[in-house]
């Protein structure tokens, strides 16, 4: 019985030699890195926008209303809410698409960060996107108390729309979920079949 020698693993830490054009190829996704650096500059401005919010707030906290200081506040969830989706679009997608940031053992890795990938970063940005959506609307449900009177920038229409474009984004979340678990499913049926 002849055995067939295997083919040696690269030694850790050691990459594998590629040929010119797919390291070409796999050398472009360093392009993505002004992108990220490009978010994290945006990222630098909410932190202005925040205090500059809250510094507003603060000035008016004795002349505003309670509408108004709810308005304030949910201005500056709303805030905090985009940039929390900026960080996961840089961190997971920095380490998805372009290099790992081997941060196992660090004691502020993020605890989804272990178990990221394309699919689960899609399903936690669509989760930020409808949370940022449900703060403007509550916005405007809030505001739109004074359609009768005629004081608010709002129109009935544009309340209807905008309820109808977070259902929309509600159904896409449920929608790109379902995907992913079939996906998962088909993926699980698959492996379970090679091992018999």
């Amino acid at each position: 019985m002849s055995m067939t020698p295997e083919t040696p693993l690269p030694p850790k830490g050691k990459g594998i030699e590629l040929r010119p054009i797919p390291m070409l190829i796999f050398g472009s996704r360093w392009l993505q890195l002004p992108l990220y650096v490009g978010l994290i500059v945006a990222q630098g401005v909410y932190v202005v926008l925040f205090l500059k919010e809250l510094w507003h707030l603060f000035a008016h906290s004795f002349d505003f209303s309670e509408q108004q200081i709810m308005l304030a506040v949910l201005g500056l969830i709303d805030v905090v809410m985009i940039s929390n989706l900026l960080v996961m679009v840089i961190v997971g997608g920095y380490e998805t698409f372009v290099s790992r940031l081997n941060l196992q053992g660090h004691p502020d890795e993020p605890e989804w960060l272990s178990h990221v990938n394309a699919s689960v970063l899609k399903i936690k940005l669509a989760m930020a996107i409808i949370g940022i959506s449900s703060i403007h609307l509550l916005r405007t449900f809030i505001e739109a108390g004074g359609l009768a009177s005629g004081k608010t920038g709002y129109t009935e229409t544009g309340v209807m729309w905008q309820t109808i474009i977070h259902t929309v984004f509600i159904l896409s979340a449920i929608g790109i979920a379902y995907v992913d678990r079939l996906s998962n499913i088909a993926t699980g049926e698959a492996k379970h079949s090679a091992s018999h």
